[in-house]
């Protein structure tokens, strides 16, 4: 297939060559149908680092979802309807329980991995609590048979209330989703608050087997500069949306990728109170944008750093496609060359809207007008 007509963001910047794919690749040169796209823009795929939003199609109610095979066909079209090519599953393994416990981790990887059909490369992300020591074996486990090559380490732990011995805040609501009653979810979170003492060299030395075994690490939430000093002498090379200026100060002074969050960008702000993803672009700090728990966010956040004048339009592609593909080691993808594996996503600059995603070749997601030039062709 030949595309042409169109405005093509190659890595040198914009052009008008025409795109050929050929057995799902970019190639030099094509034979076959040729397809106009006069007055639209062809980008590289948008690779999402991190995003939870597949929770919603898995679980709509809790308990609702036995077949995620069903669910994850759902996030492959939300995916492709939002320009995503590559999708980095974001799951917890977490003593929260519910969705975010081991048992549903060790669901989703199966699924994943039995999974047929699916059009966008979905890879799993897998998030460890920290202060999770017993699981340790049970996690590296898993990582082992997923075949995971992204692991992330979050600490959700209310220390600072139950260093106070105070209630901490959600508990109810948090013991219903882990199926426990709130006094012993209460004793739980008492349990790992007091071992946290055990918990910085238990991380180093797992890390020091996760990076063995090519896994590439990222640290979550950072808040100073100090815990993103402690994960970087542990080997985790990415820093995932820091909290505060002064810990993404640190990772970005220290070469260390930064990934924030799209929705940040999009709202104008955190919706947390953390540090303003927007601000910290302008000042030249952030690697890659990332969906977070949204997947349309991406590309919105693309269209505000233009809006707001931050960045030109291919810079601010480049943070949700060529960098965050650097960053995972994705060699193939990330821009349009040939050579490169054939992930496109199709824009009309009039509306902002996507026509059309292409997934190594194939259609994941096309309408409009789009879609017509293709059938009509």
């Amino acid at each position: 297939m030949i595309l042409r007509g169109a405005e093509v963001l190659f890595p040198e910047g914009f052009g008008t060559e025409e795109v050929c794919l050929d057995e799902g690749m970019i190639a030099d040169d094509a034979s076959g149908r040729e397809i106009d796209l006069t007055g639209y823009r062809i980008l590289p795929g948008i690779v999402d680092l991190h995003g939870d939003g597949f929770e919603r199609h898995l679980a709509p109610r809790r308990g609702a979802m036995r077949d995620l095979g069903v669910g994850l066909q759902s996030v492959d079209a939300e995916l492709g309807a939002n320009g995503i090519t590559t999708a980095f599953l974001a799951q917890f393994f977490s003593w929260e329980g519910g969705m975010r416990g081991p048992e549903f981790a060790e669901r989703l990887c199966a699924a994943l991995q039995g999974a047929q059909g699916l059009l966008t490369d979905m890879r799993l992300q897998l998030r460890l609590e920290t202060h999770m020591l017993d699981e340790y074996a049970r996690f590296e486990a898993l990582v082992a048979k997923s075949g995971t090559k992204y692991v992330v380490f979050n600490d959700h732990v209310p220390h600072a209330a139950l260093a106070k011995g105070k209630r901490p805040p959600r508990l109810t609501g948090q013991a219903l989703k882990s199926g426990r009653s709130p006094e012993a979810h209460l004793a739980l979170l008492q349990r790992l608050h007091d071992h946290a003492d055990q918990v910085p060299d238990a991380v180093s030395r797992l890390a020091r087997r996760l990076r063995a075994a090519r896994v590439l690490l990222g640290s979550h939430d950072d808040h100073t500069a100090e815990a993103r000093q402690h994960w970087a002498q542990a080997g985790v090379a990415v820093a995932e949306f820091p909290e505060t200026r002064e810990a993404a100060s640190a990772a970005h002074c220290d070469q260390t990728p930064v990934v924030l969050g799209a929705p940040n960008v999009v709202r104008g702000g955190s919706h947390k109170g953390n540090v303003s993803a927007t601000d910290l672009l302008a000042e030249g700090i952030g690697d890659a944008i990332a969906s977070d728990y949204h997947y349309p966010a991406p590309k919105q956040a693309v269209q505000r750093l233009v809006r707001d004048g931050v960045m030109g339009f291919e810079e601010a592609w480049s943070l949700v496609s060529r960098r965050p593909a650097q960053i995972a080691g994705l060699a193939d993808r990330g821009e349009i060359a040939a050579g490169k594996r054939a992930d496109l996503v199709v824009l009309d600059p009039r509306t902002d809207r996507i026509g059309a995603t292409i997934c190594a070749g194939r259609i994941s997601f096309m309408a409009g007008d789009v879609a017509a030039r293709f059938v009509g062709e």
